[in-house]
């Protein structure tokens, strides 16, 4: 199979919308017959990065790419970047503000998550610029 790729962007401020991109990725990699449970880690790991640009950034992009082997998950953002990325991946730390947090989300998982689901995991941030996360799932 060649490389397949997917791109969403991803609105910011817009928690009702949170959660489309994943879903619209799930039923992607379903159709290219993914077996279930790799499609779990990627949508547990997509789903997080997608929360995570809707409420810290300025939105941004979803790009996947699938092949016979891998799913590659790349989240790029233009939002105000990660000052304290130890911080930031230890669980239940969290920047979310009020909002998020009464709507049940920010609850400071979002990159814990995607390092525990996913089989590689690189962040890329500079404060005032933005950040770009790629994860990497094996296909199993």
């Amino acid at each position: 199979m060649d490389p397949i790729r997917l791109k969403y962007n991803v609105d910011a401020g817009d928690l009702s919308r949170a959660g489309e991109a994943s879903s619209k990725m799930k039923m992607s990699l379903r159709k290219l017959g993914i077996p279930p449970e790799t499609i779990r880690r990627a949508s547990i790991c997509m789903y997080e990065g997608e929360i995570n640009m809707v409420i810290h950034a300025n939105g941004g992009t979803a790009t996947v790419v699938v092949t016979m082997d891998e799913i590659t998950i790349r989240l790029a953002d233009s939002g105000p970047g990660i000052p304290d990325l130890e911080k930031a991946m230890s669980a239940g730390w969290t920047t979310a503000g009020d909002t998020a947090r009464g709507l049940g989300f920010g609850a400071g998982m979002g990159l814990p998550n995607m390092k525990r689901y996913s089989d590689e995991m690189h962040i890329d941030t500079t404060v005032g610029v933005g950040t770009t996360v790629t994860m990497k799932i094996k296909v199993s």
